[in-house]
């Protein structure tokens, strides 16, 4: 099957979310883009050529953390600290089936939310999640007696594709089929407008792959992403 151009953008996703969908939401130029650091740290790069890196270095501080993430990830960084490197599965939902909800409890989540979602966060570290990221996508979430056990969501917009994000569940919560019914919610929605979900997972979660799998993903490539801190 030959990709769409839409699907194609994927290739490069946060760069391709920045440059359109996300623009407003974007500082840099043509050589690279970061998210605002208030709704996420992700940023990418049009190349990995030095003048690319050296653009990137201009839009952040000394000592602040962003992730790099792309097909333009460089394998050495001078002036920076590499923390941590990842391979991230990206999987895509191309089936159109509705998934089940299920339960009842599902609520959404906004920004009169956020403390209790990066309560969450900080307990199941589901990946970047920060005070304005509720702001990129439509978020979900299941209270148990007034407290926030799990949650979804949606960050990346490329084109007709929409990232689905943010899937975590307390450990006090699992086992009850929680992120399987947000998901589901999330996964609707974007059907329900015309929109392709995928995601990203570390490619050595074979756990949570499988559950993907399960709910009709399959891989589409690996995406290189590296957690950096700019020290000189």
């Amino acid at each position: 099957m030959i990709a769409s151009l839409t699907e194609t953008a994927l290739d490069n996703p946060v760069w391709s979310s920045l440059a359109l969908r996300h623009a407003r939401y974007a500082q840099g130029g043509g050589l690279a883009l970061r998210y605002r650091g208030d709704f996420s740290p992700l940023s990418a790069m049009s190349a990995a050529a030095p003048e690319n890196v050296e653009a990137m270095r201009a839009l952040v501080r000394i000592d602040e953390a962003i992730v790099m993430a792309g097909p333009h990830v460089p394998d050495t960084l001078t002036g920076w600290d590499v923390v941590q490197r990842l391979r991230l599965a990206q999987m895509i939902r191309r089936d159109r089936t509705r998934l089940p909800e299920r339960i009842d409890a599902i609520s959404t989540l906004s920004t009169a939310d956020v403390d209790d979602m990066l309560a969450l966060v900080e307990i199941t570290r589901p990946g970047p999640f920060c005070v304005r990221t509720v702001e990129l996508g439509h978020f979900v979430g299941i209270r148990q007696h007034g407290r926030l056990v799990a949650m979804a969501g949606e960050r990346l917009w490329i084109g007709d594709h929409r990232e689905a994000s943010g899937v975590c569940t307390h450990p006090d919560a699992e086992g009850k089929g929680y992120s399987r019914a947000l998901l589901g919610r999330v996964i609707n929605r974007m059907l329900d407008a015309g929109q392709t979900p995928f995601l990203h997972v570390e490619c050595g979660n074979a756990r949570a792959i499988a559950v993907y799998e399960s709910l009709g993903f399959v891989r589409r490539a690996e995406i290189a992403a590296a957690v950096v801190k700019r020290v000189a």
